[in-house]
């Protein structure tokens, strides 16, 4: 099957594979899904699709074994949580997490990638360098820029009056 046979096998058989699927499988978007890798995947065997004399049927079969593999999957897993158990109950942010996380939206990508390798991931300066590909005065200057803006941006108004500034 030539590239210019394969796209119109493609155009004239997705739909009808699709809803066939769908049929199937009762959930248009995994039909979807399926059918896409499917045609993905008779995409690097077209010469074997052609020599076989049934595309259409090689397409919906690969399809159905990929939702089947998928379902087994998903039932592995929640078996797996089940035998786990619920887990433990974990509070939301409090204010104070959800401010500091809008100060350091404002903070320009590359001094937020920094502050966050250097306080979240606990990586030396020397190791943040290496990871973004910037010398360690960079990563120091992206540091102290980030530590200063957030010092603006998260002061206090309650502190200042409290000190009387």
């Amino acid at each position: 099957m030539t590239v210019k046979e394969f796209e119109e096998f493609y155009a004239q058989t997705v739909a009808r594979l699709t809803g066939q699927l769908y049929v199937m499988l009762g959930d248009l978007q995994e039909a979807q899904d399926v059918v896409q890798e499917a045609f993905a995947k008779g995409w690097s065997r077209r010469r074997q699709l052609d020599r076989d004399g049934r595309p259409e049927a090689w397409i919906r079969t690969v399809a159905w074994r990929l939702a089947v593999s998928r379902w087994r999957f998903r039932r592995r897993t929640a078996e797996a949580w089940e035998r786990r158990g619920a887990p433990p109950h974990t509070e939301g942010p409090g204010p104070e997490q959800v401010v500091l996380v809008e100060a350091m939206r404002e903070l320009p990508a590359q001094q937020r990638r920094t502050m966050t390798l250097y306080y979240l991931c606990d990586l030396t300066v020397e190791q943040i360098a290496t990871e973004t590909g910037v010398s360690a005065s960079t990563v120091k200057t992206h540091l102290v820029r980030g530590r200063t803006s957030l010092a603006h941006r998260l002061q206090d108004p309650r502190i200042e009056e409290a000190s009387g500034a």
